[in-house]
């Protein structure tokens, strides 16, 4: 509608007073049109550029309202967020007058403050941040290493941001160099389209030479692997055993924080079997994944030789418990006479079997017979207790006095000379 308006003025009203004084060939009315045609020209334009300004002021999401203070005799200045106070005093005269131009520019430079992070823009929080580190790092000195640096030495009671770019993680170590912890708040997983990542998946081409990698056993492996943000110093490179490293649960363990996309407040423990050697002994990693605490803890040895031998272990325990329980079930209470006080047991397999140390209990009365060493029961062989008014009649005499309960239910049970129940008869 504007554009019609100024071609409106512009073309009709001095057009025409123009062209007629020409028309007449009268230079005093062609001349009051051309003025007239060049003044509503400029009068447009400004006019205009003063509409402009107002739509682009209405468009702006700040709205500007001034209620009055009774009390104080001060005005607020309300821009959504209430967070402008003005201050009148004796000059309330004198901001009753402030135009928009400057409210403007004010707001300008609020919202600019506002648009900060809410750490940056409070000083509280950069204290709080400021004052733990002090206690997190108290008796350590804060030094800086490039996070390339391949050489394998250590200072001694240092903490180093082994973090790449801007992520922060801290290694700590003792008063003999040994790298002892590593801490992170967040785990950041490596960003392959925004960082400089080599074709290897790594930061950098190779690690730190910390003494011990020098083994044919042993990588140089990464406390805070390169997938998870961590650089190649010392700070976060220990001699690990390969296996352990590229397969085991350390390889595990990192697995999970890439599918899970990062973890929290990391921290692992690093342990030596003495001060001079570089070489840990145990690790221990604590983190929290979706929201679970997890704990892995593992020694610097090769899994698979470590899980074949409790594997041969298991194994055998296995074969002596079925031997054990091949044999023992050879031998069974055959009979019980509680009147007649006897009691009897065989060996129903096919192998002979040494009971030296076993045991028949009457369990009534816990009375007990223990079979002599080197004591062989062949196969198909019946060897008979007896007690009472019996003994001396039989193999054995279990009592001088009767010990079967006739009363009341009194069973034998026999066991080997491991304590194992090999059988019971329930009379």
């Amino acid at each position: 509608m504007k554009i019609f308006k100024i071609l409106g003025w512009i073309l009709f009203f001095p057009f025409m007073l123009t062209y007629f004084g020409w028309k007449k060939k009268n230079k005093i009315i062609m001349s009051i049109g051309a003025i007239l045609s060049a003044l509503l020209i400029i009068f447009t334009v400004i006019d205009s550029d003063e509409n402009t300004k107002t739509e682009v002021s209405e468009a702006s999401d700040i709205e500007y309202t001034e209620d009055v203070d009774e009390d104080n005799d001060k005005v607020l200045v309300d821009e959504n967020n209430d967070s402008n106070v003005a201050d009148t005093g004796e000059n309330e005269e004198n901001e009753d007058s402030i135009d928009f131009e400057e409210a403007e520019i004010e707001n300008d430079s609020e919202t600019s403050e506002v648009g900060q992070s809410e750490e940056q823009s409070n000083p509280e929080v950069e204290q709080e941040k400021a004052s733990s580190k002090d206690t997190l790092f108290e008796g350590y000195t804060l030094i800086e290493v490039d996070g390339g640096d391949r050489a394998g030495s250590r200072e001694a009671n240092v903490v180093v941001d082994v973090g790449f770019g801007e992520r922060d993680y801290w290694a700590f170590t003792n008063e003999y160099g040994q790298l002892v912890k590593v801490i992170a708040e967040e785990i950041i997983l490596q960003d392959d389209d925004k960082e400089p990542v080599n074709e290897n998946g790594r930061y950098y081409d190779d690690e730190a030479y910390v003494p011990g990698v020098e083994s044919s056993e042993l990588d140089q492996g990464h406390v805070i692997a390169d997938s998870l943000g961590g650089v190649s110093s010392a700070y976060n490179i220990t001699p690990q055993e390969y296996h352990l490293n590229r397969w085991g649960d350390q390889s595990y363990m990192e697995d999970w924080i890439r599918k899970a996309g990062g973890c929290t407040d990391f921290t692992a423990i690093i342990t030596y079997p003495d001060t001079e050697t570089q070489i840990p002994s145990h690790y221990e990693y604590t983190y929290t994944l979706n929201g679970n605490v997890i704990t892995d803890s593992f020694d610097n040895v090769n899994p698979d030789e470590v899980n074949a031998e409790i594997i041969e272990e298991e194994s055998d325990l296995e074969d002596e418990t079925e031997a054990q329980e091949e044999q023992g079930g050879q031998v069974e209470i055959v009979a019980l006479d509680k009147r007649a006080e006897y009691v009897t047991i065989e060996n129903v397999g096919k192998t002979s079997i040494d009971i030296s140390g076993w045991i028949v209990i009457s369990v009534k009365g816990q009375q007990r017979f223990t079979f002599p060493a080197g004591y062989v029961l062949e196969t198909g062989q019946q060897c008979k207790l007896t007690s009472g008014d019996l003994k001396g009649t039989a193999d054995f005499t279990m009592a001088n006095t009767t010990i079967w309960n006739n009363s009341s239910s009194d069973p034998a049970e026999l066991y080997n000379n491991s304590g194992d129940l090999i059988d019971r008869y329930d009379d």
